[in-house]
């Protein structure tokens, strides 16, 4: 039977019940480690803004957690609208808290890890118990809340504290929502070891209660900061150079960047590769970001800017930035005023600024550090040449395979000048006026183009012996290098041309549309392509954002919006930072030919800031796949296409 679908089928979710009903939306649900992090990283914050000298952690018997600090304390006074305290908003109220304006003079964290004021609160949704204890203004405060935020008590006072003040936070974690209740000790020594690394002249414990009450302690202090810590990560192996570390942070003056926004770093060159690490304003991004290809492409343009002033590239050789970085141990600390995350779990940096933020800020200083090391920077420059010449070793041996064959390439191709498959792609783009910006706005050295005219044939009923007869395919064939097969074969792509190709098409009906075709011709006769993760979907905007200027610390800034979601969120976050909705000229892009080549690039092709989507298949789905695709592209299912469209049509988001 089917049921109704009317106006009492919507449900709306309020307070915490968002979180409670969809945890993995807002933290890791392996292990409580990323909501106690939240809690942490509030103390963090005060540290960062230099109220807080010691951080102390306690791991329970029990299963909770502790954390405690000598900040200011959270506020416990009402709210001026709200008028409920502001100690309870921010343990039971998403989107509140101490970090949305950071303009100057209106905010209490002007650098902080916290972006959309969801932490805490996440905190307190999934754990059965949180009790917070605030030492503020000469007394103590105490409030606890219970049944997952559901409760709450009476903020009260119980007690004096003198000049004292701070915040302590005890969290019981509810077990039903995460793969197990118990707190990872490995990953929080981790996560309080570079916290101390980040926060000078703050001291960080943690205390582990064993079986029999006693309390087991490690305390960590790096008087040596950056470069202390990088030497811990390194011990052992050799190095080809002292580890050189700095910080530098914009000035008052600078037009382009905030006061204060920066990065403090150490780098080192080592004769095997080394884990390196990360940090957005105290926050470990495991992931990297664009603080990371910032990082890298100032450290590249200073090295080759000493190789070039000392004459010692040999000629025929091309240097490239990993084989300067390839060997390169990092440890980073961006500070950001308005930092741009990857989900609230915050493990990649999205910020697109921060790539010239973090270059802009190392290239010089460590330009004059090389010429004031030449020994160290010749080191340096020797270890990279070296790479840079094995690499085109390499690339000779894959060109000698690829010239035994007879294939000549299509015309419209537009190719890359490396041959190194690990870096190179090929980006399949709608339409002859787009793939002339995609022309201009490549990479030269690793990026080609192919543009399509028109749609690609349906080829999921197509033969194999009679699949080039359609151009476009013979073409797209040809240009990788590779030829149709089978999905039970595993060809031979050893004369494969690019490790990666990437669908680049208009955010609109038609463009899905064309990346269906060609998603049904690789699954259908290019299927190991899809199998070892060589095909990606670009995800170009819908909206551009133009926002003003606000005084000579923030520039006026470009924001792009994938579709009407992403749109209305950033018009959220912009109205909280200040900006009326009349100040800010919103544009919608018809197609990918009208953006102009720098647009194209930012948004879809630079690395360091496009947004790409990798294609996988499901192989235990495999037969489910099969009768879609089946259903959707086969000639005979037109009756059966018409029936799923009739029952599913409504889920469908189209903009027609």
């Amino acid at each position: 039977m089917t049921q109704s679908y009317d106006e009492s089928s919507f449900r709306v979710l309020k307070g915490l019940e968002p979180v409670r009903e969809r945890p993995g939306m807002y933290t890791r649900t392996d292990s409580p480690a990323h909501i106690i992090q939240e809690v942490i990283d509030n103390a963090a914050d005060e540290a960062l803004a230099g109220s807080a000298k010691h951080i102390h952690v306690c791991l329970q018997r029990d299963g909770s957690v502790t954390v405690t600090d000598d900040g200011r304390g959270i506020p416990v006074g009402p709210h001026p609208e709200e008028k409920v305290p502001v100690v309870v908003l921010a343990f039971s109220r998403l989107h509140a808290g101490g970090k949305f304006n950071k303009r100057e003079g209106n905010s209490a964290y002007a650098f902080s890890g916290g972006l959309h004021g969801v932490g805490v609160a996440v905190t307190n949704a999934l754990s059965t118990r949180v009790e917070v204890e605030v030492r503020r203004d000469g007394k103590v405060h105490h409030v606890t809340f219970s049944e997952g935020g559901e409760k709450v008590s009476k903020l009260e006072v119980v007690g004096d504290c003198g000049r004292q003040s701070g915040t302590r936070v005890r969290v019981w974690p509810d077990p039903k929502y995460f793969d197990t209740a118990k707190v990872p000790q490995a990953e929080m020594e981790r996560l309080l070891r570079s916290k101390a690394v980040l926060l000078p002249g703050v001291a960080v414990m943690l205390e582990v209660e064993q079986a029999d009450g006693k309390m087991l302690s490690k305390t960590w202090r790096y008087p040596d900061g950056l470069a202390g810590y990088l030497a811990e990560l390194a011990a052992g192996q050799e190095a080809v150079a002292p580890i050189y570390a700095a910080e530098r942070y914009a000035s008052g003056e600078d037009e382009s960047f905030a006061e204060g926004e920066g990065a403090a770093w150490a780098l080192g060159w080592f004769a095997e590769s080394l884990p390196s690490e990360s940090y957005v304003n105290l926050i470990p991004t495991v992931a990297g970001g664009t603080h990371e290809s910032g990082l890298r492409a100032g450290v590249f343009e200073a090295v080759k800017s000493f190789i070039e002033h000392h004459a010692l590239l040999p000629r025929g050789v091309k240097l490239q930035q990993e084989d300067v970085c390839g060997r390169m141990a990092f440890v980073l600390s961006a500070r950001i005023l308005d930092p741009q995350f990857q989900g609230q779990v915050k493990e990649k940096l999205n910020s697109r600024e921060a790539v010239k933020l973090v270059a802009g800020q190392i290239r010089d200083p460590l330009e004059i550090w090389l010429n004031s090391h030449v020994e160290a920077g010749k080191a340096i420059a020797e270890l990279s040449i070296k790479q840079a010449l094995a690499r085109q070793k390499n690339a000779q041996k894959v060109e000698k395979k690829k010239q035994s064959g007879v294939a000549v390439l299509p015309g419209k191709l537009t190719d890359c000048e490396s041959t190194d498959i690990t870096e190179n792609e090929l980006f399949l783009v709608e339409g002859d006026s787009a793939g002339g910006s995609a022309k201009m706005a490549r990479d030269k050295e690793t990026q080609a183009i192919l543009p399509l005219r028109g749609k690609v044939q349906n080829s999921w009923e197509i033969e194999p012996n009679r699949l080039f007869a359609n151009a476009e395919i013979h073409d797209i064939a040809v240009a990788l290098g590779v030829d149709a097969h089978s999905a039970d074969s595993e060809p031979d792509l050893s004369n494969l041309r690019y490790g990666k190709v990437v669908i680049m098409s208009d955010a609109d009906v038609d463009g899905a549309h064309i990346q269906t075709l060609l998603l049904t011709l690789f699954y259908r006769h290019f299927p190991a392509l899809i199998r070892h993760g060589h095909i990606y979907i670009a995800q170009p905007p819908l909206y551009r954002i133009d926002v003003p200027a606000q005084g000579k610390k923030r520039p006026a800034r470009r924001l792009y919006a994938l579709d009407e979601g992403e749109l209305d969120a950033i018009k959220d976050r912009l109205a909280k930072e200040g900006f009326s909705p009349d100040k800010i000229e919103v544009g919608r892009f018809k197609g990918l030919g009208e953006m102009n080549p720098e647009q194209l690039r930012e948004t879809a092709m630079a690395p360091a800031t496009r947004r790409v989507l990798p294609v996988a298949e499901r192989p235990e789905s495999r037969d489910e796949t099969l009768k879609l695709f089946n259903l959707l592209m086969g000639k005979g299912e037109a009756a059966g296409r018409r029936a799923w469209m009739e029952s599913k049509g409504h889920l469908a988001e189209a903009d027609v």
